[in-house]
């Protein structure tokens, strides 16, 4: 489901940002560029989602997620940064893998599920070394349609 949602037009490689608030902000600007949402309404949404409680997983993996405002399908956006940024992680890592969902106000139970989803695969150790091993879009893409990869 969650490799159903992303394109290659929202991920993005190797981008350097210096703290997690700017991390938002990039996200908030990716998605008025690429999806026309109020850049605005995104920072808002997952800033004040961040305060209730750091997104970050742990093993310098962050899920930022929110519902935002006028919103009629599900978004999805991978990031990989160059450099790992502080996050307020439970193992006190910094982050690099940053996976964002965006969701409307009423997609409750599809929401949980891709959360649900997302978790699992990001706990994986295997699935985030080869994550960082993709040199492109595609096959980072493509990693994600593949997994979990059959024994």
């Amino acid at each position: 489901m969650l490799a159903e949602l992303l394109s290659t037009k929202d991920i993005i490689l190797d981008m350097e940002t210096p703290s997690q608030s700017r991390l938002l902000q990039e996200i908030a600007l990716h998605m008025e560029r690429m999806h026309g949402m109020p850049e605005e309404w995104v920072f808002q949404s997952l800033s004040r989602r961040e305060k209730i409680g750091s997104t970050a997983l742990g093993g310098g993996v962050a899920l930022p997620h929110a519902r935002v405002k006028d919103l009629h399908h599900i978004q999805v956006a991978y990031i990989r940064l160059k450099s790992p940024i502080p996050y307020d992680a439970p193992d006190g890592k910094p982050v690099a893998d940053i996976l964002t969902l965006l969701v409307p106000k009423e997609a409750t139970e599809e929401h949980l599920r891709i959360l649900s989803e997302a978790t699992q695969i990001f706990s994986n150790p295997q699935f985030r070394q080869r994550l960082h091993t993709c040199s492109d879009a595609e096959q980072t893409r493509q990693l994600f349609a593949d997994w979990p990869v059959p024994a």
